[in-house]
């Protein structure tokens, strides 16, 4: 599952439903787009339009689906397994929540390393540490004693410790303030290009999207209503009404 193929991730008519019956809501209505190798591809939308509930499909999160879900070749079934978490790994919104208040730096890079089998954890850590901008010296801190850009960076460096191709970015700035977001966007940047890495964003705001992803996916309730390269999107180029809204939006929040 780790071998290059034509697509990085692909979904092809893709429904996502919560409940049964009277009781089911349809989160996401036949949504397709592709990201190949190395690319990067933004979903954008306001809060419920469906962006994140993509994202949990994918690692098997999300378990009443239909369509075509496709991972470096391999079409994706109900369970995830090893071999699938070793080439695909997800940063989370908030760097707050997502590590364990009582575990270091240490303990967190440590037990990804052994889950996935890798040798030499000692070297791997210290390497991985400076990849991601943080000193040596995080490495016995507690989740506690970092900042929000500090912890957000040791949840990147959980992520890459285990060499994944495919990252699935969940909102990954948006509980950080403004002047930490440019630095690790920027981090994401570089890291994708040292590392060929494929990336697939979910954001709420257009700046963030049209900085990191070459094309973009406009989701309203549940729905990809209009697919726009970088260039149209910086150029205020949409068809879709909700687009134009947003669009409208992120321009008025800039003149702000």
């Amino acid at each position: 599952m780790t071998e290059k193929t034509e697509t990085g991730i692909e979904l092809d008519q893709v429904n996502i439903w919560f409940g049964e019956d009277e009781q089911r809501v349809d989160a996401v209505i036949n949504a397709g787009f592709a990201v190949p190798p190395g690319g990067s591809f933004g979903l954008v939308g306001e809060s419920g339009s469906g962006k994140s509930t993509i994202l949990r499909a994918i690692t098997g999160l999300a378990p009443t689906w239909s369509g075509n879900i496709s991972v470096l070749g391999n079409r994706l079934g109900e369970k995830r397994d090893k071999e699938f978490y070793r080439a695909v790994q997800m940063v989370f919104q908030d760097p707050y929540a997502s590590l364990h208040p009582r575990q270091t730096v240490d303990h967190v890079l440590s037990e990804a390393l052994h889950l996935h089998g890798f040798d030499n954890p000692d070297k791997r850590i210290a390497q991985i540490l400076d990849d991601v901008g943080l000193k040596q010296s995080f490495r016995f801190r507690w989740p506690h004693q970092l900042s929000g850009g500090q912890r957000q960076r040791v949840a990147i460096a959980r992520a890459l410790i285990i060499e994944p191709s495919i990252l699935l970015l969940d909102e990954p700035t948006s509980a950080l303030d403004v002047s930490v977001q440019a630095e690790i966007l920027n981090l994401l940047k570089r890291l994708q290009s040292e590392r060929d890495l494929t990336y697939l964003m979910v954001s709420h705001d257009l700046a963030v999207v049209s900085h990191m992803c070459s094309e973009i996916g406009v989701m309203n309730q549940g729905e990809i209503v209009e697919m726009l390269d970088v260039a149209a999107l910086r150029a205020l180029e949409a068809s879709h009404p909700y687009t134009k809204q947003l669009l409208d939006a992120s321009v008025q929040k800039r003149r702000e």
